[in-house]
Formats: C-alpha cells, structure tokens, sequence
C-alpha cells in the first residue's frame, strides 16, 4: 500500500474564502432574497470529490465562520452544514455517477435541507417566519451547480487536489 501526500490544501482554502466573500458581497435590494448559498455549495463539492479531506469536521468550521460572518446564531449553520457534509459523505460514490442535472437535484435537496434547519432554528428561537422569498436561494443555487462544480473541477484538476 503506498501512501501519497494531500495536494492541494490551499486551493480547498482559497475556494471557501472566495464562497464567503461572494456571500459578503453587497447586492441591490432586488436580488438580496436570491443570493445563492456559496459556502454550501463549495462545501457539497469539495466532500463530493475529496471526502477523505473535506467532511463533517470542515462542514461543522465553515458553519461556525458563516455564523460569525452573516450575525446568525451561533451554531446554526454549523449544525445545518455537518449534516449536509454528513449526507454528502456518505452518498458522495452515487452522486458523483449522476449526470450534471441529476447532481443539481440532488444539490436543490441538500440546500433545501440547509433551508429547513435554518427555519426549525428560527421557530426555537421565536423568530418571526421568513416570506416566500427564504426558499429562492435553494433553487439559483441548484441552477448554478453545474458552473460550480465545472469551475471547481477545473481547480482540482489543474492543481492535482487530492
């Protein structure tokens, strides 16, 4: 059995501190309500492709860093991003053979199950509910995952992540 080093570790980086700046990107009023859930997104490909690198262990710090960034609870997105991790990892062989459009499905799932984490911690927290417009994110970000996961795989191709 031969070992091999990990490559790549700064591209994984740089890839989720990209995602948390275009999730601090200011927006117009208009297309605040749509802005895509980025960090979910890096995070469903990076333990899609790398899933003895990035898991539940990333998912739960990603989440911690989108708490303090965005001013939720603390733990919120934490708890919704392990779980997405977690699901990732361990489906990550099947969605991997699906075409593109099957993998957004699959992705409009995950992100919908963010959402719903996000809403059930809301009601614990007496949070007023969320209109209509809480649910677009889940739906661009499963129209942006094939150029997501393109540009991704471009990265870890021409960088040789492992």
């Amino acid at each position: 059995m031969t070992l091999t080093p990990h490559r790549g570790g700064l591209i994984i980086l740089i890839s989720f501190a990209l995602a948390f700046m275009l999730t601090l990107l200011p927006l117009p009023d208009w297309a605040r309500d749509y802005r895509p859930q980025w960090y979910t997104l890096v995070l469903i490909y990076w333990t899609m492709a790398t899933p003895q690198r990035v898991g539940v262990g990333v998912g739960w710090a990603t989440g911690i860093v989108a708490d303090v960034l965005t001013g939720t609870l603390l733990g919120q997105h934490a708890l919704a991003l392990s779980l997405i991790a977690f699901i990732t990892h361990k489906m990550h062989q099947r969605i991997r053979l699906f075409p593109i459009w099957q993998q957004a499905l699959t992705v409009l799932l995950l992100l919908l199950i963010e959402k719903l984490l996000a809403l059930w911690v809301m009601g614990v927290i007496s949070q007023p509910v969320p209109s209509l417009s809480f649910w677009a994110p889940p739906f661009v970000g499963m129209l942006l995952w094939p150029w997501v996961y393109v540009i991704l795989r471009d990265l870890r191709r021409r960088f040789q992540v492992s």
